[in-house]
């Protein structure tokens, strides 16, 4: 249950930073929970960095959607610059 939980939050999370990075985005909803189930991952790890989260302690929403935020951005300056070789 616990897993599913995980990537419902990860759908939230990754729709909302794809909302808020505009840009052309094709992919679906799966594409969606993957972006939010990384930028979990990333927030995690930079609020472990900064010592704002414990060992062991998940990132919050806020950090959760930094995070996916992040990764929309590097998605779209990859994609982007791949369009232009």
């Amino acid at each position: 249950m616990n897993l599913v939980l995980f990537l419902v939050f990860g759908l939230i999370v990754g729709a909302l930073a794809r909302f808020l990075v505009r840009g052309k985005d094709p992919r679906g909803w799966v594409f969606s929970m993957l972006i939010g189930v990384a930028g979990s991952f990333l927030g995690g790890f930079l609020g472990h960095a900064l010592g704002w989260y414990q060992d062991g302690q998940p990132a919050g929403f806020i950090m959760s959607l930094l995070g996916a935020v992040i990764v929309v951005v590097a998605y779209h300056a990859i994609t982007r610059r791949r369009a232009f070789a």
